[in-house]
């Protein structure tokens, strides 16, 4: 550690880096992978053994998933259509959504359904409006922080919300909006918009910070932080900053910058996320009520213009990453699996990838991550689920998106 003082932080970097990524660098440069994109399916090799993928179905722009009980799978379109897919069919989008504003990464995002399903028929999804009233303004003032490829032309003031509804057929009844993103911003993108259920019944939300790096501080929005609230809207009484009169009571934890990935630890039953970095710097959270994780004031990243931001350990009253990933991953979607299909995955954590276009395979003991494994695919997941019989299946990041689903090779 004497001799990483003496260097500088970039160097640092750049040497903690290199250490932590070389055994994951030549597991990528040995894998041998069949996967071409005018396929069905293919055989791709991993540490456990021979896996296949196949495409079940084509989607646009597809963002969010959730199983029915009766097998069938919710999948949302970004561009603001819900769709059932059953038994090889893609339905027609399911009718009762209200206006969607879709642009950049907006629209319709995450979809979820009620715990207690089979009784009330809810489902809860998150998607993007505009304000009813829009300012005369053409064009979003920039950030050098964000770099030089970002789209300032959109002008609309826009915000994320929760809508719920009940499931009859084809269609959505009572749909009502039970949470808003506040306040609305000028275009820009960030929204989070993961949605998971708690094992108490309370409904947990991710919430960007739009872009704008200073909210995800500001108590008096919720902007940047973790939402928790009841199903139906409603503040729970042990929220930890209920009584805080400068603080909003949907509140559970603050100091997030995009996160887009959202699971409960079936050990622990806590929320783990994981949060896309500025340039580099991708985290891997435990989330503990009351906690401020950091964004903007820490992060292991720096801004898109070379600007240094304060690595976690120079600042350790914010709580820091279980893990981060330097060169970034960009992470979307989370689950722990769970199942026997994969005997060898139990217990470990599986995140899709962008930039890596790969499922990503986190081992871990306890809190601890003892190996990360890049499950090259050629696509970059937005989100991966756990279906009823233990095969993986997931979703691609692209307006030609692909409904993807994964299952080990048979030994013969």
């Amino acid at each position: 550690m004497q001799v990483l003082k003496s260097i500088t932080r970039a160097k640092r970097r750049q040497i903690l880096c290199q250490v932590r990524n070389l055994s994951m660098t030549l597991f990528i440069l040995s894998s041998v992978s069949t996967f071409a994109q005018d396929t069905t399916s293919s055989v791709i090799q991993t540490k456990s053994g021979p896996v296949k993928v196949e495409k079940l179905a084509s989607l646009v722009e597809p963002w969010g998933m959730a199983f029915l009980p009766d097998g069938s799978l919710l999948v949302t379109e970004k561009p603001g259509r819900l769709r059932i897919y059953n038994k090889g069919k893609l339905s027609e989008p399911i009718v009762g959504l209200p206006k969607i504003d879709y642009h950049g990464q907006g629209g319709l995002l995450d979809v979820e359904i009620d715990p207690k399903f089979p009784e009330n028929k809810f489902v809860y999804f998150y998607f993007v409006e505009a304000d009813l009233k829009q300012p005369d303004i053409k064009r979003d003032n920039g950030d050098p922080r964000l770099g030089t490829y970002q789209d300032y032309d959109d002008a609309t003031l826009k915000g994320g919300a929760v809508a719920r509804g009940r499931l009859d057929g084809n269609k959505l009844t009572d749909t009502k909006v039970i949470w808003r993103q506040f306040p609305k911003m000028i275009g820009r993108g960030h929204f989070g918009g993961r949605l998971v259920f708690a094992p108490d019944g309370k409904l947990l939300i991710t919430s960007g910070e739009r872009q704008r790096f200073e909210p995800a501080q500001n108590m008096t929005n919720n902007l940047g932080k973790i939402i928790r609230i009841n199903p139906d809207g409603s503040i729970p009484k042990d929220n930890p900053f209920l009584n805080n009169k400068a603080a909003r009571p949907d509140i559970y934890t603050l100091g997030h910058r995009n996160p887009l990935g959202a699971a409960i630890n079936p050990t622990s039953k806590q929320l783990w996320i994981h949060e896309m970095g500025p340039m580099h710097g991708d985290e891997l959270n435990i989330i503990v009520a009351g906690k401020n994780y950091g964004w903007p004031v820490v992060s292991n990243g720096d801004n898109y213009d070379g600007s240094p931001i304060p690595d976690h350990e120079m600042k350790p009253e914010f709580a820091a990453p279980l893990f981060y990933w330097h060169p970034a991953i960009s992470p979307s979607g989370f689950i722990f699996y769970t199942g026997s299909l994969f005997n060898k995955w139990n217990g470990n954590a599986l995140i899709g990838s962008f930039n890596s276009e790969a499922l990503v395979r986190i081992k871990l003991e306890g809190n601890k991550v003892l190996e990360e494994e890049r499950i090259w695919l050629n696509r970059r997941i937005r989100d991966l689920i756990q279906a009823p019989d233990g095969s993986v299946w997931m979703i691609t990041d692209s307006k030609e998106g692909e409904l993807l689903r994964m299952t080990p090779v048979a030994a013969k």
